[in-house]
């Protein structure tokens, strides 16, 4: 027996918690394949929610509280996904740069990311330049995701970038940066290979990008 998991992204975007993990525990119980309550019910939930947000029709608070359901719905599923079902697609690296101490949008970017199979390892907020260097050196990321929210805080991420080549591992790792004052432009002048304009669209710029380099 199945399940409509259009009702799944509603209750997501509806910022309803406790009734997701609700539905999304029923769900599997009642032997719906966990990769299509993830592709067909969290993923399109998650993306009306990065594209609210990106139109102004959803503020922060609303947005951690999606982000919330998410994670707890990811929790419900992942025991029942297989290498498979996450598509493998790659590893992600991803923290908030020294002195910066926001994280919803890195969050976000995270999950979308774990939801379109990526293995994502979140090292946090006001991460100094070494903190970055050593996550790519342990990990061995396709992909370095930097995030910023201040005007202040963002010549930390060309840091990190001349920090990535004095340990000569630049060449080794993508790099994609993010943040509300953070623009296309600063990418290309302090050398990140890649600008998202805001969490939901990370996911797919990334992917393309990658793809290109095969």
């Amino acid at each position: 027996m199945s399940m409509d998991l259009s009702k799944i992204s509603e209750i997501l975007v509806a910022g309803k918690v406790d009734e997701l993990k609700k539905q999304t525990e029923e769900a599997v119980n009642s032997g719906t394949n966990a990769a299509d309550i993830l592709n067909q019910g969290l993923l399109p939930g998650m993306d009306t929610v990065g594209q609210n947000w990106k139109d102004g029709d959803m503020f922060m608070p609303e947005v951690l509280r999606c982000a919330k359901g998410m994670s707890g719905a990811m929790e419900i599923i992942r025991p029942h996904l297989s290498e498979a079902d996450m598509g493998n697609a790659g590893k992600l690296v991803i923290g908030t740069v020294a002195g910066d101490l926001h994280d919803i949008g890195k969050d976000l970017a995270g999950m979308m990311f774990e939801g379109a199979g990526y293995k994502v390892i979140n090292i946090g907020i006001d991460q100094p330049n070494e903190a970055f260097v050593e996550a790519v050196k342990e990990h061995k990321p396709s992909v370095l995701g930097m995030s910023a929210l201040l005007t202040t805080t963002m010549p930390r991420m060309g840091e990190v970038i001349n920090s990535l080549k004095e340990a000569g591992i630049r060449d080794e790792v993508a790099v994609i940066i993010g943040g509300a004052p953070v623009t296309k432009e600063y990418a290309e002048e302090i050398g990140a290979d890649l600008y998202a304009p805001n969490a939901g669209s990370a996911v797919d710029i990334t992917s393309k990008y990658l793809d290109s380099q095969k």
